[in-house]
């Protein structure tokens, strides 16, 4: 009936389509009128076979109703006839003598029944002494369990009666003449048992005759104790009429219970299983699955063996009542292992990919997950991942602050003999600690690749590369705040200082080794080697993410190892040059060799660290000192008294510093970097330009200069002004002027933005 609807448009485009397709088309429709014509004939067809069968129903059930009606009309014309044809005095004694006729009849039943009780006994006894000879058959079984449900029967009856006297003597009595029959009971329900907790064992043997008795008897006492809870209820709810129908029913007065300790037996005989698993798994936290082979083997066993052949009622569904008990206790033995304090990770890991292998296995015999109840390990999964990646961030931290810890005390007590450093195999100062760290770091992304969870291990190197990052703040905040010791201090206490230089080259070193892979010697660097274990740990999404976090961190190891010799050029001129900065451009400046003095200076440093420095970084710390130095001459403008007057011949002698700088530049061992240095130093000659324009091109200068130079500050130039011995207010206005004309192109930043 699923036909899409003609849209007549797309069939007849064209007015030649009407004579072309007419045919066609009437011969397809026809075709689909026919197909739905059929097609509504069977669907009508169907509907009126159900209809006409309901309707047979209905009368059928009518025609039951007339007749039960019709019998119950019989049933009460005979009542009514009967009491018509008995006088009520003649009832009352006529149900007095039948009462007394069935008293008589069951005080003589007792009698024979007790009479003959000791001997039936004594042959259930030889019965089972029979059957104890053959364990395997136990031929006797059924009737013992029929002489004992009638020997149980009489002697329930006897103490049902004697309950109703008043003489306690004769109830003492009748318990001492039943107990030999107790000791056989007890003797019954241990084989019963036995064969409860033996029932796997008994079908893989293929011993079905013992399982079928087995279960013909726990079935008879299964409706024995039914019938039983019914009278038990009836006596709550209708005493009366309960009481009258208990004293004429014969049969088990009390609930025996046998189907229950059936299914006791199931968890009884599991139980051992169980515990030999879980020191087999506890022994070796990945033999999970092997340990628990037994549990679907023996549900296999049921299912085959009790299931299929028939050997137990139908109604029990003995293959899922089995399925459940033994989820329960499967639950119930994977949370038991998993909340024990002596659970390792490794086993907690094992049991978290182990739901997904059990409902698989579970399915194969027929069982979806939510026909087994709860959840075999309460849906505990992402919070047992959780608690694991958790565990091994905990121990990540617990290293990280150790090797912290470590380092800070060797970093107090860096006076010592050899400033608490080592050299590697190239005689680079490095920390003690460095090697230790990605050896840990390593370690743990060991044990959590061990979970085989990309999750876990994604969790950890996400903490490992925050904890990186933090170090990197950690280590600059510690050098800086020592730094800001001897930068600051009044006193010229330099106690210390010497190893504190020795710590700033030793961190950086320690960040380019981080990030230096040696193609060579095809040896990668710390944190290429990390990137690579972890990258077939992880899941290609998450990969994107990890090399930007890769990147954030190479970066951080280059800016460190920058900012350590920064920091190193920055002390030495806190330093060493403190007392020689402030002459500059002062008349003292005039008399004196500070230039050449702070490159001899320098000179010593380069020389003195070259050697302890890595090979990459020297050249690097050789431009930082230049550009400190040209930053920290030109800033000099500010000095007080620092004043250019055209009668002292300035000019010389800015450039007999000059010259004094770029011999040391001209001598480096690498010309690209003298040249880059020379280069940026040329910025030197736009500021002798603003010392010597005159005032009506002071202007022009400054626009030259700004040109050059976007990030020229106004209160420097301003400074630079002042220090002129013709300064005018209005030079500065011209300038200010000139500044606010200007459109200025930002580029990259210049040595200018550090000149304040």
């Amino acid at each position: 009936m699923d036909i899409p609807p003609v849209h007549l448009p797309t069939l007849l485009r064209h007015p030649d389509d009407l004579f072309d397709k007419l045919s066609a088309l009437k011969t397809e429709f026809a075709r689909k009128k026919s197909l739905i014509d059929s097609q509504l004939r069977a669907g009508l067809r169907d509907q009126l076979e159900t209809t006409q069968s309901g309707m047979t129903h209905l009368s059928d059930s009518q025609k039951t109703l007339q007749s039960i009606k019709e019998e119950m009309i019989k049933i009460d014309k005979i009542a009514s006839e009967s009491q018509n044809q008995i006088t009520g005095t003649d009832f009352a004694t006529i149900n007095l003598v039948s009462q007394a006729h069935r008293n008589f009849n069951a005080v003589e039943t007792m009698r024979r029944n007790l009479e003959g009780f000791a001997e039936r006994v004594a042959e259930v006894e030889e019965m089972l002494r029979e059957d104890e000879a053959d364990y395997e058959a136990m031929p006797n079984l059924l009737r013992v369990h029929y002489e004992l449900t009638r020997l149980r029967n009489i002697r329930d009856d006897a103490m049902e009666q004697i309950s109703r006297g008043d003489d306690p003597g004769l109830r003492v009595t009748l318990e001492d003449y039943f107990e030999r029959l107790d000791g056989v009971v007890r003797v019954f329900d241990e084989r019963i048992e036995l064969i409860a907790m033996s029932l796997i064992t008994l079908v893989q043997a293929e011993n079905e005759s013992l399982v079928v008795r087995f279960a013909l008897i726990v079935e008879a006492e299964e409706k024995s104790d039914q019938r039983v809870m019914a009278l038990q209820e009836a006596l709550k709810d209708h005493r009366e009429i309960a009481t009258r129908f208990q004293s004429i029913t014969d049969g088990a007065k009390t609930v025996r219970g046998y189907k229950e300790r059936f299914l006791e037996c199931i968890k009884d005989a599991a139980a051992p299983q169980f515990e030999k698993s879980r020191q087999e798994f506890m022994g070796d936290p990945g033999g999970l699955e092997k340990s628990l082979r037994w549990y679907f083997n023996d549900l296999n066993t049921v299912r085959l063996g009790m299931e299929q052949k028939q050997l137990m009622p139908r109604k029990w569904k003995i293959f899922k009542t089995w399925a459940v008990i033994f989820h329960q206790m499967m639950h119930d033995f994977l949370i038991g292992i998993v909340e024990d304090p002596e659970t390792s990770s490794s086993h907690t890991l094992e049991i978290v990919g182990w739901p997904e292998k059990y409902y698989r296995k579970m399915l194969k015999l027929g069982f979806k997950q939510e026909e087994l109840g709860v959840q075999v390990i309460d849906n505990r999964e992402t919070e047992l991942v959780r608690d694991f990646r958790q565990l091994i961030i905990k121990f990540l931290d617990e290293w990280i602050d150790r090797i912290w810890a470590a380092e800070r005390k060797d970093f107090a007590e860096r006076g010592v003999d050899g400033g608490n450093l080592e050299t590697d195999e190239y005689g680079y100062f490095r920390n003690k600690n460095l090697i230790d760290l990605w050896r840990m770091l390593r370690e743990q992304l060991e044990a959590a690749a061990n979970s085989k969870r990309a999750d876990v291990v994604e969790g950890v190197v996400d903490a490992m590369f925050q904890r990186l990052r933090q170090r990197q703040q950690a280590w600059q905040k510690m050098l800086d705040d020592e730094s800001a010791r001897y930068e600051n201090s009044t006193t010229g206490d330099l106690e210390g200082f010497q190893p504190l230089q020795d710590w700033l080259v030793a961190t950086a070193n320690d960040q380019i080794a981080c990030i230096d892979d040696n193609e060579e010697e095809g040896r990668l660097a710390y944190l290429s080697d990390f990137r690579k274990k972890f990258s077939p740990l992880v899941t290609p999404q998450y990969m994107d993410r990890a090399e930007a976090e890769v990147t954030t961190l190479r970066d951080g190891y280059v800016d460190l190892s920058t900012w350590c010799m920064a920091k190193f050029a920055s002390l030495v001129f806190s330093v060493d040059f403190r007392t020689v900065m402030p002459d500059f451009f002062t008349p003292k400046w005039y008399t004196t060799t500070h230039m050449a003095r702070m490159i001899a200076t320098f000179e010593e440093y380069v020389s003195d660290y070259r050697m302890v420095l890595h090979h990459s970084l020297v050249d690097i710390f050789i431009e930082i000192f230049a550009d400190e130095l040209l930053v920290r001459y030109l800033g000099s403008v500010r000095n007080k008294g620092a004043k250019f007057r055209r009668v002292d011949n300035f000019q010389d002698k800015i450039f007999d510093d000059l010259s004094t700088a770029f011999e040391f530049f001209n001598s480096l061992p690498n010309p690209e970097v003298g040249n880059a240095i020379k280069e940026t130093w040329r910025v030197t000659e736009a500021f002798l330009g603003l010392l010597t324009a005159e005032k009506e091109q002071i202007p022009d200068t400054f626009a030259g200069f700004k040109t050059s130079y976007w990030d020229l500050q106004i209160s420097w130039v301003e400074a630079v002004l002042r220090s002129r011995d013709d300064f005018e207010r209005s030079m500065l206005n011209a300038v200010k002027a000139r500044a606010a004309q200007m459109d200025v192109v930002r580029g990259p930043e210049t040595i200018m933005s550090k000149v304040k």
